[in-house]
């Protein structure tokens, strides 16, 4: 047929697209103008050389990535340490006031309400506080005290007592660095001192927030009898509790769960030691727990040796610190004690906690002797009520040997990073622990942990010691923590606020892994130093480390002595000058420290204004780099403006806008009603347009993202980066564009697909001996034309049935066509992890569990839990995950809408073929021919194919939906820890009620019980 020499024909003529109707000016008229010299697309900045004009108004500076880090690292040190000294003072001062204090058994009445009040900020007045983002009161401390504690008990009211004299040292602390944050408390029963005073933020939920989650190294083994009289409420009471004690771990830990009957094995099969207890890891275990069933007898030698055997043989890189088993049991007679012998004995390495769960009137000596006899405690969980307080308590037994070590213990742990739910945002906490040093060998009161001290460091305060603006938009300053979690990274985006689990996010999930990342995290994680040059793919949108392009190895620094010039250049950012020049967005970067920040850019803009009013560029309040920067870009897009932008009619060419955007953080449109319609980021280093123009050459294609079909005027954004080389020193410090008209553009581009040009005196018919003029409007009918992006997105169609999809991915527009460039090669897949992504809540299963209860995330929460780290694959549900959400389990009582999960991204881009290529789709019934061309120096790819003359073909759909998976991952290095097993009391291990109730006592019950069953008859025998 005549239709694929047609083809043929428009195709050899791709590199000879006729693109008329441009901006005239940068090439001379008579040359025939090509789409392969796209340069006519945008105004000519390079040749009007306005960079070079300026260049007396600053100069390049080198980046030195060595001495950025450097200098980075020792500011963060500087920062830490200020932090270290405020917590020092604090727990040194808490020890002493404690120790001094006079425990008062009985409290009056009015004592107790005059220490609840003293205690309560409801009375007080606040104050907005932009630095804590809340209302506060420097002049007073809170308390915040669990719902599940007891207020008016002696041990909270002598703790209320004493804790109330931190005030002071909290004053003093701020009087000397006014930059601490929250200051807290957390003492071990449960209580939270915190200052500056703010109301407590949980409104209509049950406050179950409890200091002692607090990070201690564990490797532990939770053992859980399931023979068959395990049922019931004690079965779930069994279950919710070791979901609780899961809870308590964080990702320097490491654990595993067995049950045992009559043999012994893990819960989840493919854990075959013990594993690191971070949140993926958890989850798995919590939901395999959940689906436990009760059968067969008990044989807690089974269960011990099974424990013991997984403990001393474990390959874990810190396993080797507070060895623990936790058993979790209705009753046995059995003492296991030639297990013990055998493998804990006479150096008792590891500890074991009993646990009783249930109501039973069984004789518990059995389990109590267990956990005396090494070194453990014994526990009983009776009810729901019990299962917080005592699967926390095992913590004071663990803290013993830490007090013992005194100072050598006084080491300061940083947290992860998570959201404060007072409102400070991203937080990271330094915390100390608080020693009794209350001299009492009988009680051995001198071997327990008081507490836990804690200040706060906001995320954004770290940011500032880095040299953000001098990087560019696509050079990044990042830290992780001895785990591989980032403290500082740009995709660190948490979606979920206020959620349960720190915001902990692996830095190969942070990055498109490869072999040379995981080489620097483990060099960083070791401590090294070095500096490497690697070729990587990147992301669309406390050791620490510098990513910086190779065009980011300069920036600019801008010499504006002479006021006058830096007067005329500002003039420009008055609203008053738009009409005529263009409308200005400006960045909100805070240039000088009493700009008013504001998520309005107008608003922002009359804020900057008004403070230029008052100080000058050169004011020692402001950030000179960047002010300088800004007002110096203004001056040089002005000149585009005045050079090129006012001597062209853009509807002529189709342009809906032409734009500029700068390093200095000025994007200026044009003309002023364009920004009406104007939707990009106004910080030019948040743009997606502005980072992608960077990193890749020539011309950058892409639809708006939001198209609106009532609006007639759907535009395509189209950008390149402005490069330039002064003295040898390459950098690209803008990135220009312009927005075409879709409507306008799509004429032009059915005449530029041709080989014909627009002055045509009829139309050839197409033959298979001759050739043709090419129409892809005229010939529409049978041939599809389009231009699809390099990710896989429509930009433009002869199709006016298309118009509404330009923006789409294109395999929504035409699948089997998008399949047929997928399956030739032209795009490549690549998927990625989103470890931070929100799902809705699963439904609750029929297994028992409880709905999770509420967690408030703040200061004095302690627990480090860690994201899934690398190596990840996404695996189907089977039986072991299938059913509810393992982090809904809670014995709390509080459900969330939404919740965290880990989504599968799967995103297409175009490979290096640069050729044409022919296509033949073969389906079922039919074929079509296709042919493909990359267009050089932009981001097309220019698609011709005859319409799919059958209804049908069998292919694969390609999608970029977000799918959620769950990941396996390998475990994290991790940090060193301490661990002293000195002379330690253990006599204090639990008191168990051995309940031996005489015959009579047992017939009594055993009538009482019956009489409800009996008594119809009883009186069916009377009568």
């Amino acid at each position: 047929s005549a239709l694929p020499l047609r083809l043929c024909s428009v195709f050899n003529s791709a590199t000879g697209l006729t693109l008329t109707g441009v901006m005239p000016g940068c090439v001379p008229p008579a040359q025939d103008q090509r789409l392969e010299s796209p340069d006519l697309l945008l105004p000519c900045v390079l040749r009007l050389q306005i960079y070079n004009e300026k260049k007396s108004q600053f100069e390049i500076k080198r980046n030195n990535p060595k001495d950025l880090v450097e200098r980075v690292a020792r500011d963060i040190s500087k920062l830490l340490n200020s932090k270290r000294k405020a917590l020092e003072k604090l727990a040194r001062e808490a020890e002493q006031l404690q120790k001094e204090h006079v425990w008062q058994d009985g409290v009056t009445d009015g004592e107790e309400e005059s220490l609840l009040e003293s205690s309560s900020p409801v009375e007080l007045e606040f104050v907005d506080d932009p630095n804590f983002k809340n209302k506060v009161n420097y002049s007073s401390s809170a308390v915040q005290i669990p719902t599940d504690i007891y207020k008016g008990s002696p041990v909270i009211l002598n703790e209320l007592n004493w804790t109330q004299a931190l005030e002071r040292v909290f004053i003093e602390n701020r009087r000397d660095d006014s930059s601490l944050r929250w200051q807290v408390f957390g003492s071990a029963t449960g209580v939270t001192r915190y200052y500056p005073a703010t109301p407590w933020r949980a409104p209509n939920k049950i406050d179950l927030y409890d200091v002692r989650r607090r990070p201690l190294v564990h490797a532990l083994l939770l053992l859980l009898c399931r023979s068959g009289s395990v049922s019931g409420l004690t079965l779930k009471l069994m279950k919710t509790s070791v979901v609780e004690m899961l809870d308590t771990l964080s990702d320097d830990d490491y654990v595993n769960v067995a049950r045992f009957n009559e043999k012994a094995d893990a819960v989840v099969p493919c854990f075959r030691t013990l594993v690191q207890a971070n949140v993926r890891n958890k989850k798995i275990f919590k939901e395999a727990v959940m689906h436990m069933q009760a059968k067969g007898t008990t044989d807690y030698k089974s269960g011990f040796t099974f424990a013991f055997e997984q403990l001393l043989n474990s390959s874990a890189p810190r396993a080797t610190c507070n060895k623990m088993i936790m058993m979790f049991t209705d009753g046995g007679e059995d003492r296991a004690q030639e297990i013990f012998e055998k493998y804990n004995w006479p150096n008792k390495t590891v500890r074991v906690f009993t646990f009783s769960v249930g109501q039973h009137n069984y004789d518990v000596t059995p389990l109590q002797w267990i956990a005396c006899a090494n070194k453990g405690y014994y526990f009983e969980i009776p009810s729901i009520g019990a299962i917080r307080i005592n699967t926390q308590e095992y913590l004071d037994v663990l803290g013993r040997p830490m007090v013992l070590a005194g100072p050598r213990a006084k080491q300061v742990q940083w947290t992860n990073v998570y959201q404060d739910a007072l409102g400070l945002g991203l937080v990271i906490t330094g915390t100390m622990p608080v020693f009794n040093l209350t001299a009492d060998t009988v009680s051995s009161q001198n071997q327990l942990i008081l507490g836990v001290m804690g200040v706060d460091i906001a995320i954004n305060e770290i940011k500032k010691k880095t040299p953000t603006y001098r990087l560019g938009a696509n050079g990044y300053t990042y830290a992780i923590d001895p785990n591989g979690y980032v403290l500082l990274h740009p995709n660190l985006r948490p979606k979920i606020f206020n959620f349960r689990e720190p915001v902990t996010l692996d830095f190969l999930d942070a990055e498109l892994e490869d072999s040379n990342k995981e080489e620097i995290r483990r060099q960083m994680i070791d401590g090294k130093s070095g500096q490497r040059k690697i070729k990587t793919l990147i992301k669309s949108v406390d050791e620490a480390s510098l990513v910086l392009p190779t065009y980011s190895e300069n920036h600019i620094k801008a010499n504006l002595s002479d006021q006058i010039l830096q007067v005329q250049y500002f003039e420009s950012l008055l609203p008053n000058s738009f009409e005529s020049e263009g409308h200005v967005f400006i960045a909100p970067r805070e240039y000088c420290n009493d700009l008013e920040l504001s998520n309005n850019n107008t608003e922002f803009l009359l804020n900057f204004i008004a403070l230029m009013e008052k100080v000058t560029p050169d004011s020692k309040q402001c950030d000179n780099l960047l002010l300088h920067n800004l007002i110096l870009d203004t001056g040089i897009i002005r000149q585009l403006v005045d050079k090129v932008w006012k001597n062209k009619d853009l509807n002529t060419y189709g342009f809906l806008a032409v734009f500029a955007a700068t390093d200095g953080g000025v994007t200026r449109v044009f003309p002023n009603k364009a920004s009406e319609t104007w939707e990009e980021d106004p910080e030019p280093f948040n743009a997606s347009y502005y980072r992608r123009s960077l990193d890749n050459k020539g011309y950058i294609f892409r639809a708006d993202e939001l198209l609106n079909p009532e609006n007639d005027t759907i535009g395509i954004l189209v950008s390149t980066a402005v490069e330039i080389t002064i003295g040898g020193k390459n950098i690209k410090p803008a990135v220009v564009g312009v927005k075409l008209d879709l409507e306008a553009w799509t004429d032009k581009f059915k005449i530029l697909a041709s080989n014909h040009t627009d002055n045509r005196q009829g139309s050839n018919t197409c033959g298979p001996n001759r050739g043709c003029e090419m129409d892809c409007e005229a010939n529409s009918d049978d041939l599809l034309c389009y231009l699809v992006d390099d990710g896989g997105f429509l930009i433009m169609s002869n199709q006016k049935d298309d118009w509404n999809k330009v923006g789409m991915f294109f395999s929504d527009v035409d699948p089997t066509l998008m399949y047929a460039l997928y399956n030739n090669s032209f795009y490549k897949r690549k998927q990625s992890f989103d470890y931070q992504s929100v799902c809705e809540r699963m439904p609750n299963s029929e297994s028992g569990a409880a709905p999770r209860g509420v967690f408030v995330p703040t200061i004095a929460d302690f627990v480090n839990v860690a994201w899934w780290t690398s190596a990840a694959a996404c695996v189907a549900y089977v039986s072991l995950c299938s059913g509810d959400a393992a982090d809904e389990v809670d014995a709390d009582g509080i459900d969330f809408k939404e919740r965290g999960c880990v989504m599968i991204q799967t995103q297409y881009y175009l490979s290096n073929l640069s050729s044409s290529y022919n296509i033949l789709q073969d389906c079922v019934n039919c074929s079509r021919l296709i042919h493909a061309k990359r267009i050089n120096n932009t981001n097309l790819l220019f698609v011709v194919a005859e319409k799919l003359p059958c209804n049908t073909c069998e292919i694969e759909k390609l999608s970029q939906e977000e799918e959620e998976c769950i990941l396996f991952s390998l475990c994290s290095p991790a940090a060193a820890l301490f661990f002293l097993p000195l002379q330690e009391n253990t006599s204090d291990c639990g008191r168990g009620h051995a309940f031996r109730p005489s015959l009579y006592t047992l017939l009594l019950i055993q009538l009482l019980l019956l009489y409800p069953a009996i008594s119809p008859h009883v009186h069916l025998l009377l009568q």
